[in-house]
């Protein structure tokens, strides 16, 4: 079985406050920190134990910052060196050192970061951007689609290397004039999937099928939006509830949603790199020549088309939306 699993455990806190996130600068009790790494562990475990068995990708999805806590950087770097796990992906803002990264399989490793201005100096975020570059970590970076961000985006698009690609998450709550969404699409001419929500009611979508969310207790739903459970990840009995179906909500506007709607082109769009959120044709290459595997989730990656066939804002590549706090495709609930 080739399965996607969307990770989320009861982890909550994070070390930035931004205003737009319920979670910011929430702290967890050192029982609740226990009770989360002895979730992750259980997880890790179970994944290990796959192999002959399944074919896993796997994608970190905490509501809080996962790599400032250790458990979480050795769950990646033990996961990506095992040959069952065709890629092992977190949300993160990067705030976490990166010498941890020196266990890990870059082959199979990658981050989806987002920046968050005033949260952090951003010669700090685009130094640690830069040395991910430099161990030929596979990674995106986007920025949720503030007015007051314009600026600081346009910045980071200039500075990032050509290979990372920036994205941008259509903000919480806010409609988007036809300028106003011509500006962030000419950073990321994705843009548009992320501006509205996308009807999804009796569509076809892959969750549920060859992608589910499991959480802390291993309970196991379609994904992290709809809340009726199909069963548990640790005694089996998810296996005989994964079949096709359509969704049941109204809309998605989560990207770590709706990018499994096979109404949408997302999958060929993103293909090898559903799960880290770049598009295809973006370089892949890590040290001694080697290249990641496919990682779309669910079935082989399809082909990459030539990096030239991308499209190009301001002679960069970009591409994106949604999956972290803040964003219409937040890292809360099904915002």
């Amino acid at each position: 079985m080739d399965l996607t699993v969307l990770y989320r455990g009861p982890l909550a806190s994070c070390d930035y406050d931004c205003p737009y996130c319920p979670f910011a600068k929430r702290r967890d009790s050192r029982d609740q920190l226990r009770a989360d790494r002895a979730a992750l562990e259980r997880f890790t475990g179970w994944a290990a134990e796959r192999q002959g068995e399944d074919r896993l990708s796997v994608l970190f999805t905490p509501w809080g910052e996962g790599l400032v806590r250790s458990w979480y950087r050795r769950a990646l770097a033990e996961l990506s060196r095992l040959p069952h796990i065709r890629r092992v992906a977190v949300q993160t803002n990067l705030s976490c050192r990166t010498d941890w990264l020196d266990a890990a399989d870059p082959r199979k490793l990658a981050l989806w970061c987002t920046y968050h201005p005033g949260q952090t100096p951003y010669d700090r975020f685009l130094g640690t951007c830069r040395d991910l570059t430099a161990r030929g970590i596979r990674f995106s970076v986007g920025i949720v689609g503030l007015e007051g961000h314009l600026e600081s985006a346009r910045r980071l698009r200039a500075d990032l290397p050509d290979q990372v690609y920036l994205w941008v998450n259509a903000a919480e709550g806010q409609s988007y004039t036809d300028e106003e969404a011509a500006r962030w699409t000419a950073l990321d001419p994705l843009f548009p999937y992320s501006r509205q929500p996308h009807r999804s009611a009796g569509l076809p979508c892959r969750t549920g099928e060859s992608v589910v969310s499991v959480d802390g207790d291993g309970t196991v739903r379609r994904c992290h939006f709809v809340r009726s459970a199909l069963g548990n990840l640790y005694d089996g009995s998810y296996r005989a509830a994964l079949r096709p179906r359509a969704c049941p909500l109204a809309v998605c506007d989560c990207h770590i949603g709706y990018v499994h709607l096979e109404s949408l082109p997302l999958y060929d769009v993103f293909a090898g790199g559903v799960l880290e959120r770049i598009p295809a044709g973006y370089p892949d290459s890590v040290p001694g020549g080697g290249s990641a595997p496919g990682g779309t989730g669910g079935g082989d990656a399809v082909p990459k088309p030539p990096t030239a066939s991308l499209p190009r804002a301001g002679g960069r590549p970009g591409a994106g939306r949604g999956g972290q706090s803040g964003s219409r495709s937040g890292r809360f609930g099904a915002t």
